[in-house]
């Protein structure tokens, strides 16, 4: 079997908020690499820094040491317009909460982002429509998110968050506002699409049951990223 590629690596990373003696250090040189067709549990307190190692690796924020790269490109020193064509071309995202927009439909929500980066109408909706088969609600598609449960409208952040075949996909308690029965059935939804598609995906979650599931679970201990 071939080795898989890194998609996402995080060198020597450090991240520190405020100025002076009230300056709070949260990660110190945290290092961590993500390949092709893995899912890693991301398991750690509430304060230790999950969703700060999240912002970085997704490129929403910059280190103050240390480098990030995607897909083996350092992202440290791009401008931020390519940094956001990167975000958009090859990083996914959920979120704990869902984010659709009220006022269109399941299949509108996951057009969008390939509407915004260049697909024609008649091909993103091809697209989404056959995300919408895979994670089992096609039937929903023409409804809007009132209108969908809650586990159909985190099926529809995650199609809508892998919608332009990115590289990696970052999930921040995908499933934390879901009950055990629906969550379990989500992640079985999430995991298959990953398996599919070949991306990788980083989750953050508190659901060790879940995180049990995964083929790597990492926690952030005195700022550094430790595999258990």
């Amino acid at each position: 079997m071939a080795p898989r590629k890194s998609v996402l690596k995080l060198a020597n990373v450090e991240r520190h908020y405020g100025q002076g003696e009230t300056t709070l250090s949260i990660l110190k040189g945290a290092d961590f690499e993500l390949r092709t067709g893995e899912i890693v549990a991301l398991v750690a307190p509430s304060g230790t820094g999950k969703s700060t190692l999240l912002h970085l690796a997704g490129l929403l924020e910059h280190p103050d040491s240390g480098e990030v790269f995607v897909g083996g490109r350092s992202c440290n020193d791009l401008p931020d317009d390519q940094r956001t064509a990167i975000r958009r071309s090859e990083i996914g995202f959920v979120y704990q909460f869902h984010h659709l927009l009220p006022e269109f439909s399941a299949i509108e929500n996951i057009m969008m982002p390939q509407l915004i980066g260049g697909l024609s109408k008649a091909e993103a909706k091809e697209r989404a429509a056959q995300l919408l088969d895979y994670m089992r609600i096609g039937h929903r598609a023409e409804h809007r998110p009132a209108e969908l449960s809650g586990g159909e409208q985190q099926r529809v952040a995650i199609a809508r968050a892998v919608a332009n075949a990115p590289r990696v996909l970052l999930a921040d308690e995908p499933t934390g506002n879901l009950d055990p029965k629906t969550a379990s059935y989500v992640f079985d939804a999430l995991e298959a699409l990953v398996r599919q598609s070949g991306l990788a995906a980083l989750i953050a979650t508190h659901n060790h049951e879940l995180a049990a599931r995964m083929d790597r679970r990492v926690t952030l201990e005195a700022g550094k990223v430790v595999e258990f």
